[in-house]
């Protein structure tokens, strides 16, 4: 019983949502195909936040033009890309990116 819970959580399947500024846009699909990540899905967008308040209020200044990648990951694959994420592109740092995975609990295919 317990094995089977463990082997629940390691095939479990996670949504990755990955915003950075588009200059990063190739280096990150480059460092996920490393990770043996597939499917990705990019699209572009544009920061919905204005540069001289958040410049005032926090002294960041954002990049307008965005890049919003998204794909499917095992729980091992979120681990290893969200670390992956620290520690090349210092996501743990302001301005310079979000990422979060989210649970797929169920994928209906009928």
């Amino acid at each position: 019983m317990e094995r089977n819970k463990q082997l629940e959580r390691e095939g479990a399947v996670y949504f990755l949502t990955l915003i950075a500024g588009r200059k990063q846009k190739d280096d990150l699909l480059h460092a996920l195909s490393e990770l043996h990540v597939p499917l990705t899905n990019v699209v572009y967008g544009k920061g919905g936040a204005e540069a001289n308040y958040l410049k005032n209020v926090f002294g960041l200044v954002p990049e307008e033009n965005k890049v919003v990648i998204t794909c499917l990951l095992t729980r091992g694959q979120s681990d290893a890309v969200l670390r992956m994420l620290v520690e090349k592109f210092d996501f743990d740092k302001p301005n310079t990116g979000v990422a979060f995975t989210v649970p797929v609990d169920r994928m209906p295919f009928e």
